[in-house]
């Protein structure tokens, strides 16, 4: 296994895994590729994909969005090539980006980073 990589653990589920718990809303997605959790990308209000990191020192994410498979060390801040990982391998394709549907804002671009 590559540091940081632990390519048999699933995604935690289709969205963010706080902005689902607080109701809220996501620009795109990424995925730990140490435990599965997804969150919402640096240009979501919350930035929870680098909270996790920042929390849980696990320093590799994925993309989870679909026909995406780049991978980013946040450690070195350089992109790095990994493994394919356990499906499935992006948010739910009929899912908008930014989403989820029904609760992005109409003034959803004023909110990005």
């Amino acid at each position: 296994m590559t540091a940081g990589i632990d390519p048999g653990v699933a995604p935690s589920g289709p969205g963010c895994v706080e902005c689902e718990a607080a109701g809220g809303w996501w620009v795109h997605l990424r995925r730990c590729a140490q435990c599965g959790h997804v969150g919402c990308c640096d240009s979501s209000p919350s930035q929870h994909a680098t909270a996790h990191f920042e929390a849980s020192g696990h320093p590799v994410m994925q993309s989870y969005e679909p026909g995406e498979d780049w991978f980013w060390d946040f450690e070195r801040s350089v992109g790095v090539v990994g493994p394919r990982l356990a499906d499935p391998q992006s948010r739910p394709e009929d899912q908008p980006a930014p989403g989820p549907a029904g609760r992005v804002p109409e003034d959803w671009r004023d909110h990005v980073h």
